[in-house]
């Protein structure tokens, strides 16, 4: 009804105030979480930029585009977000293994 209207009409007006310290919402429990989500990515795609090969492009082209994968609101957006951590520690793993291999072969190589 006409209240509600006026309800969204302040809201889209206090948009302005996203990100700053005037934000209402910015010390719930979700923007924390998501800040959180937005400084691992950062460390992520460091990360990837130090050690990117091409053996392991396929792999790093998949763990930096996980983010993506995280959508909706709520419960809807922390189940895909936990879904994401889980493929994203696989990922990793999967990267250490290989350099894993890698090393391994070059200490094979200098002892041959």
């Amino acid at each position: 009804g006409p209240a509600m209207r006026r309800a969204f009409a302040l809201l889209a007006k206090m948009k302005r105030l996203r990100g700053t310290v005037l934000d209402p919402f910015a010390r719930t429990e979700e923007r924390r979480w998501e800040r959180a989500l937005i400084t691992e990515f950062e460390s992520d795609v460091e990360r990837v930029l130090r050690e990117l090969d091409a053996e392991r492009l396929a792999l790093a082209t998949e763990l930096l585009a996980l983010p993506q994968r995280i959508r909706g609101f709520g419960h809807v957006k922390r189940a895909a977000g936990e879904q994401v951590t889980r493929r994203r520690e696989a990922l990793w793993r999967q990267w250490e293994q290989g350099s894993v291999k890698e090393m391994d072969a070059s200490r094979e190589a200098a002892l041959a």
